[in-house]
């Protein structure tokens, strides 16, 4: 593939002669230029003379060079790999695709001849250029690379001192001395990564001859190989140092947490380790206390079932229940609830494990079982210093339930979790833990159900195919829905290929009635579930999915995700 040999084109006289611009903008851009330093381009864009995008269709018209919009451009990992993240950001570039038998690259500018010529020396294939915009490219660069060649040699550097080292790996990583240590700036560097991607938890896994590093973001997990397996120890050691862990057991899983700043904000970080074959693995739990508690408006609840959710929690003494798997974002759902409670009248006792965020005003204590501490022994304790508000954070056992009930029953406002599918089995989950059907009764008002599904990507989001076997899912689900269209995600570098950016919950709340209330009395599970089915304001989390899609903030294939899950 030969670069067609051009006669050099000024870019002031392209324009004019395509009419974008007059003698007089392209004597004020020249002024702008000279005064500023910018190249011609930007000044006339800065000024307001042209749009970039009819600045790039012009060049692109001219030169015979296609203009992208990588907004909408499909980007594979593997041909960008190929361009190496230094010589990437030097010139500006990324690779885009395979043509034929070279390459097509994005380029900031692709009139630079000595660029072009430099990438077919790195990348020994004949260059196509494409027009891109500068700071969609800059943007991607930073998204697709995610410093992954900078950890590669910060562990490239510490694996050489660890192998011309005579002292031992935990040794090392306790010299403190600088915090320009490799391993320091490996750990640096995994933090602003994970803060970048709003990672929630950073997996170290050491292998047999590699370090396994992945990122939850928005529920799955995005990984990264390591070739240094060695550096593996000197990780775990340093972390331990920052959790306060012993670093000489290595036989036994230890838990710690500490706080960092990455990138001005405050990260509080929950560590476990874990002895596995060929070393320890770590997890980290990212919490970001900058970002705040959420409110209730900011949780994303309908606004029927916040506005009865809300009027449940200030009532007098009840127990309420929030319900779902595990990270199906139940502690942020309390957390909203307390902000909204937590007033200089209300005294509010938390029992935690751990606690998650420090609220002022609120007592919260942590359960500290190797020192028998417990969920049951803190709220025995915390009903005897007068609250009002009582949050336990989890019914793990007949005996907390039970005092939690009670506390419901006698006069406190007592709200905790419990891990069920949905919000009708959280009754016969009591029972089945030995409570008494009776005390069920008396205390339950009413249990929140939830889950996150994931939000469809904003850039790269289409229309969706509706294939048959969806048409009859949607049909049994709710009739008409399958008449409506939907949308998918097609997968860009603003999502990680994934067609989903973020997160969002969907709820169903279920309010105890008179019905409920008298099948509990009779131990009547299914009449309990038959009559929740037909609470007139009740909406089951299978429905809630299908209005996100139907609103296109999400995908069929994520209320599908959500509606086998509440069918096992």
């Amino acid at each position: 593939m030969e670069l067609q040999t051009r006669k050099k084109v000024r870019l002031g006289d392209l324009l004019m002669e395509k009419g974008l611009i007059s003698e007089d903008q392209l004597m004020q851009a020249l002024a702008e230029q000279k005064k500023t330093g910018k190249k011609i381009g930007q000044a006339i864009i800065d000024l307001g003379f042209v749009q970039e995008d009819q600045l790039l269709q012009a060049l692109s018209d001219h030169f015979n060079y296609p203009f992208i919009d990588l907004a909408r451009f499909k980007l594979r990992q593997e041909l960008i790999q190929r361009l190496p993240e230094t010589q990437a950001r030097r010139f500006r570039c990324i690779v885009l695709a395979e043509e034929g038998a070279g390459l097509l690259i994005g380029m900031a500018d692709p009139m630079d001849l000595m660029t072009i010529d430099d990438l077919q020396r790195v990348l020994k294939k004949p260059v196509m250029p494409a027009f891109v915009r500068e700071q969609e490219l800059l943007s991607i660069l930073d998204s697709v690379y995610r410093r992954q060649e900078e950890m590669a040699n910060i562990a490239g550097e510490l694996e050489g001192e660890l192998q011309s080292s005579d002292f031992d790996i935990s040794e090392m990583a306790l010299s403190s001395d600088t915090s320009e240590a490799p391993v320091v700036r490996l750990l640096q560097s995994l933090f602003e990564d994970a803060v970048q991607v709003k990672a929630s938890d950073i997996h170290i896994e050491p292998e047999e001859t590699q370090l396994r590093i992945r990122l939850r973001v928005d529920g799955e997990l995005q990984e990264q190989v390591v070739k240094e397996r060695r550096v593996a120890s000197a990780l775990v050691s340093r972390l331990k140092i920052m959790s306060g862990l012993d670093i000489s057991e290595k036989r036994l899983p230890q838990d710690g947490r500490f706080n960092i700043r990455v990138s001005q904000r405050s990260i509080d970080v929950r560590l476990s380790t874990m002895p596995v074959q060929f070393g320890e693995s770590v997890v980290m739990r990212l919490l970001d206390q900058s970002a705040g508690i959420l409110d209730m408006e900011a949780l994303g609840m309908p606004e029927k079932i916040q506005q009865r959710f809300d009027y449940l929690i200030h009532r007098p003494h009840g127990l309420i229940l929030v319900t779902g798997p595990t990270g199906s974002g139940k502690t942020t759902t309390l957390y909203a609830a307390l902000t909204s409670l937590n007033t200089p009248e209300k005294k509010i006792i938390t029992a935690e494990d751990p606690i998650e965020y420090r609220l002022p005003r609120v007592n919260q204590v942590q359960v500290n079982s190797k020192v028998g501490l417990e969920f049951s022994t803190v709220l025995r304790a915390a009903l005897r210093q007068d609250p009002d508000i009582v949050l336990v954070g989890e019914m793990r056992d007949h005996e907390t339930a039970e005092i939690g009930l009670r506390a419901a029953m006698t006069g406190h406002m007592v709200l905790s979790t419990l891990h069920t599918n949905d919000a009708a089995s959280a009754a016969a989950r009591l029972m089945d833990m030995g409570i008494d059907h009776y005390l069920v009764a008396s205390s339950l008002r009413a249990v929140m159900a939830q889950r996150l599904i994931k939000r469809l990507c904003p850039h790269c989001q289409q229309p969706h195919t509706i294939e048959e076997q969806e048409k009859a899912w949607l049909k049994a689900l709710d009739v008409g829905s399958e008449n409506h269209s939907y949308l998918e995600g097609r997968g860009c570098h603003h999502c990680h290929n994934t067609g989903y950016q973020g997160r969002i919950g969907i709820y169903e709340l279920l309010e105890v009635t008179p019905d409920m209330l008298s099948c509990l009395r009779q131990k009547d599970n299914e009449g309990f579930a038959r009559a929740s089915a037909q609470s007139p304001n009740f909406r089951p989390l299978a429905v809630s999915a299908l209005d996100y899609a139907r609103e296109g903030i999400t995908s069929l294939d994520e209320v599908f995700r959500v509606s086998a899950t509440l069918e096992e």
